[in-house]
């Protein structure tokens, strides 16, 4: 069964993270808030995890909104400065934004904008609100090298330097080509799927064109992926990174909250239909249990009927407010993903994927001339064998 809630241990610090992280505050949300502020504080604390999980913009907004005279000056003004910088950076991807789309439409290849911007305006109804740092682009596969050469003259570059054997092996086996402008400023990157193929969750890019709807940024009306698609896209990119951000839940829950005609029917069954259900009913609890999302009593009795889903959230739970973690290794990510597949085909599917599909790492850790290209796939199970031993093996073995 689900757990009545998944917060029975926070700290004042993180349950003050959890209210403020909405754009939206009642007036019970707002009373806790300010009894909250009566005691004691790490502000340090709390900023920092601000910070990590993207979602200073809502943290400010709230406490700004609810009682600042509470709030220690130095730290309401460090607040203000990071929503300030946030504020610019915003302003000028989604001025970016309209100008890649201007640029792609002159040329005749449609495109779809989702999550950054897109989703700022759309689920958050203020762009200033939502925390991002690049720019995603959908387009039709046939259409990504002619974009791409489109992005090299607006003066971006790939990110990985790819010869014509690597770039047509990337675009058969990956989903999406990242191209970066003025380093550490402006990254956009080109899709043609929604994750990579291996992860078994074939969404078909095709319907998600059927079923958009418009958007307003900047005076200007683009059209993104309805809500329907976008949930589950939300959950599948959440799920793939391990939840590891909050703004990740954020964007669920705000979804959720502003669209009150979303057809929960629907999207339960194309989840079904892709083997992504158990993903879809994680995203659903986190933003339940964390966030206090309301659910539809349908969807909220369905995801009581999968144990695996508590165990996950509380396992998101942990890694969002311990002590911060590194990089993520391919090992936690691989037992993470495993189990949050409810279908056998799809966890071998997924398990085969990770070590057989080649990467830019492999290709540039060995560099093979163009007719030793097919021992990369070989090469790339020795060099996981070698990184991480038996044990990869014998965890997935077990999950089966």
């Amino acid at each position: 069964m689900m757990p009545t809630a998944l917060s029975l241990d926070e700290s004042p610090e993180v349950e003050m993270l959890l209210l403020c992280a909405r754009s939206h505050l009642g007036g019970d949300l707002a009373a806790r808030i300010e009894l909250l502020l009566q005691g004691d504080i790490d502000w340090k604390y709390v900023g920092q995890k601000a910070h990590q999980h993207n979602v200073g913009p809502l943290v400010y907004k709230s406490l700004n909104a609810v009682s600042p005279e509470h709030i220690p000056r130095r730290v309401l003004d460090q607040f203000r400065k990071t929503f300030l910088v946030n504020v610019h950076r915003t302003l000028m991807l989604t001025h970016e934004l309209l100008a890649v789309l201007d640029l792609l439409e002159n040329s005749g290849i449609s495109a779809i904008p989702y999550k950054g911007p897109a989703l700022a305006a759309s689920v958050y109804g203020d762009l200033t609100l939502r925390q991002f740092a690049d720019l995603d682009i959908m387009l039709r596969k046939q259409d990504v090298l002619r974009a791409r050469d489109l992005m090299v003259s607006r003066g971006y570059q790939p990110q990985f330097e790819l010869n014509g054997i690597q770039a047509d092996a990337h675009q058969r086996t990956k989903y999406e080509l990242p191209l970066i402008r003025n380093p550490g400023r402006m990254m956009v990157e080109l899709k043609w799927e929604v994750v990579d193929k291996y992860f078994s969750f074939p969404l078909d890019p095709g319907s998600l064109w059927e079923r958009l709807q418009p958007v307003n940024l900047d005076g200007k009306e683009v059209l993104t992926f309805s809500p329907e698609n976008t949930l589950l896209i939300l959950c599948v990119h959440g799920t793939k990174h391990l939840w590891r951000s909050l703004r990740m839940i954020c964007d669920v829950a705000e979804l959720i909250n502003g669209c009150r005609d979303l057809d929960y029917d629907w999207v339960l069954r194309e989840a079904i239909r892709l083997g992504g259900k158990r993903m879809l009913f994680l995203g659903l609890s986190l933003a339940k249990f964390l966030l206090g999302t309301t659910l539809p009593k349908d969807m909220d009795r369905r995801g009581e009927e999968d144990p695996i889903v508590e165990k996950l959230a509380r396992q998101v739970k942990k890694d969002l407010f311990g002590e911060p973690v590194g990089s993520t290794n391919l090992i936690e990510q691989t037992f993470f993903h495993l189990k949050a597949r409810e279908r056998t085909r799809d966890r071998i599917r997924y398990g085969y994927g990770v070590t057989m599909t080649t990467t830019a790492g492999d290709w540039a850790s060995f560099p093979l001339p163009g007719l030793l290209f097919p021992l990369y796939r070989f090469i790339r199970p020795i060099r996981l064998t070698g990184k991480y031993g038996g044990r990869l093996l014998k965890d997935f073995l077990v999950q089966l």
